[in-house]
């Protein structure tokens, strides 16, 4: 064996890894090779980077820990134990007695030999390890996994289900599948061992990324099973903001507690002109602020273009929008509909026969990042073949959806943001999923399908309102501005910039006047206090 080999268990293949699974004391005497030069894919960047800064940072700046909450935070996955990490100890000096617990996964979607795993769990605990005092490692591998109620049961199936889903970017899942298998699998165990941990243990508080999906999302399930409070966090898409939720789902992006501090208040002049430059730039396929985001492959050319574009006539039209598929804020929004697909398919069919409309399928444009099928393939399967009156328009295609919205009577929406953005625009707007913008006062929100083609049989015969009222576009402009621009907190790192996000926030600043003013309260909320909406 060569001496890399000795340094990176993945040069070592998964033939020598069985073997040396089968070798008494394996595992201790090939961690001790490569205990101080480790260098395998699986790799705690930050950690072992600026280990000796943090804790210089914090031995200068940290306040004492007698009065501070007892908080756990919880990762799977290398990345998000590096992260966390470090978030642990931006905790730890403001006072919080911190514990890290974690499964020392290479990859979410394929296997784990034991002896990797091992030998990942070594490496982790050695290198946190060293950020004692100020973080406690905790390996969930050393507890012993104890039963699950059925309730936690049934929900590792059904999250198995989502990260199926959120992996192959379809509806559509065999739970006889290899991923399947795996990730329920490991869902279930992570609950198992969360359950004896946490019964263990019980925090004040247990932080924890995403909540929806793989082993955070059942970890985030056995805390509220337990009553143990409990803060989710993500990142917004722009560049030093999260999101954070308190008791909740932060995908869910429930946005209750906002909307009920603030949505009673107008909109100041200098926050009408944020919203609006916002709203211009997504229109006219140009980034905003300190995102480097496109909503639009094309800028806009305006609704008679399209209109031409698009072969449509004088009939009204009706905008149906769809979701990407593959993302987690898209996963388990359903009401009465069994899947995005079926809210599709059924619509489609519904209209078929009603030529004094016209509708348009707008496929997302954002699919054309997208491995799995595409909603298109789902419009086309819904009739043998399209009436003149039907029209889809492709992910690839170089149609501004603004511009259709231009011509638009009625939208139709899952949950996609766009269905705001025609409310925005004085749109009636009948929401199909489970948004955050739903039940604001300016959508139409059906809760069964027989509600909702009742709301569409209204539309399509004159007998509702072709237009939002002025207080109701009012309402879609005010809430708008609260999603983008109030809901989103600021933070200092994202994980997919992490190594420049310590450069410029390295723990020292953070720690400063500067970062205090700046990130300290909500690292506040992260530990658990209720988010003051009034403030931001």
């Amino acid at each position: 064996m060569s001496d890399a080999r000795f340094h990176n268990p993945d040069l070592i293949g998964p033939r020598g890894q069985q073997l040396l699974a089968g070798l008494p004391l394996a595992t201790e005497l090939y961690w001790w090779n490569c205990r101080k030069r480790y260098q395998g894919y699986y790799f705690l960047h930050a950690v072992e980077t600026y280990a000796a800064d943090m804790l210089a940072a914090l031995a200068a700046h940290a306040v004492p820990s007698s009065g501070g909450r007892k908080i756990h935070l919880f990762s799977s996955w290398h990345y998000w134990i590096d992260f966390c990490a470090v978030m642990g100890l931006a905790l730890a000096a403001r006072g919080q007695r911190i514990s890290l617990a974690y499964l020392p996964y290479k990859r979410f979607y394929s296997p784990s030999h034991p002896f990797e795993l091992r030998i990942h769990d070594r490496y982790t605990r050695d290198r946190l390890n060293r950020l004692r005092p100020w973080l406690k490692p905790v390996s969930l591998r050393h507890f012993k996994a104890g039963d699950l109620p059925p309730e936690l049961e049934q929900a590792a199936r059904q999250v198995a289900l989502y990260d199926t889903q959120y992996t192959l970017q379809t509806e559509e899942t065999d739970p006889h599948s290899d991923l399947y298998q795996l990730r329920y699998e490991r869902n279930r165990q992570a609950a198992r061992l969360a359950l004896t941990w946490l019964e263990a243990d019980r925090p004040d508080g247990l932080i924890i990324p995403n909540g929806s999906i793989q082993e955070y999302s059942m970890v985030y399930r056995v805390a509220r099973w337990l009553g143990i409070p409990v803060t989710t966090f993500e990142f917004s898409e722009n560049q030093g903001e999260i999101w954070i939720a308190q008791n909740d789902d932060v995908m869910r992006q429930n946005t209750d507690s906002l909307w009920q501090a603030r949505g009673a208040q107008p909109l100041s002049a200098e926050q009408w002109q944020k919203i609006r430059d916002l709203e211009s730039a997504r229109m006219g396929a140009r980034t905003f602020g300190n995102s480097d985001r496109l909503w639009q492959d094309v800028p806009t050319a305006g609704g008679e273009r399209v209109r031409r574009l698009l072969g449509l006539d004088e009939r009204p039209v009706l905008l149906m929008a769809t979701n990407v598929l593959g993302d987690s804020l898209t996963l388990g929004r359903n009401l009465f509909a069994e899947s995005m697909a079926e809210w599709i398919t059924r619509t489609i069919r519904f209209l078929a026969d009603r030529p004094e409309v016209q509708l348009v399928v707008r496929i997302h444009p954002g699919e054309r990042f997208n491995t799995g099928p595409s909603m298109a393939e789902v419009a086309q399967t819904a009739l043998e073949h399209f009436p003149e009156h039907i029209h889809l328009v492709g992910p690839m295609e170089k149609v501004n959806t603004y511009d259709i919205m231009e011509l638009t009577r009625l939208g139709l929406v899952y949950t996609t943001t766009t269905g705001l953005e025609m409310a925005m625009n004085g749109i009636p707007v009948i929401v199909a999923g489970q948004t955050h913008y739903r039940r604001r006062g300016f959508t139409l929100d059906p809760q069964t399908w027989e509600e909702y083609f009742a709301l569409l049989e209204q539309h399509l015969t004159g007998r509702a309102p072709q237009r939002l009222t002025a207080e109701q576009i009012e309402l879609a402009w005010r809430y708008a501005y609260l999603f983008f621009f109030v809901y989103p907190l600021p933070f200092p790192w994202k994980l997919t910039t992490f190594k420049p996000d310590l450069e410029t926030w390295p723990l020292t600043r953070l720690l400063s006047p500067e970062g205090e003013a700046r990130f300290g309260r909500v690292f506040d909320y992260l530990a658990g206090e209720p988010i003051d909406w009034t403030l931001h």
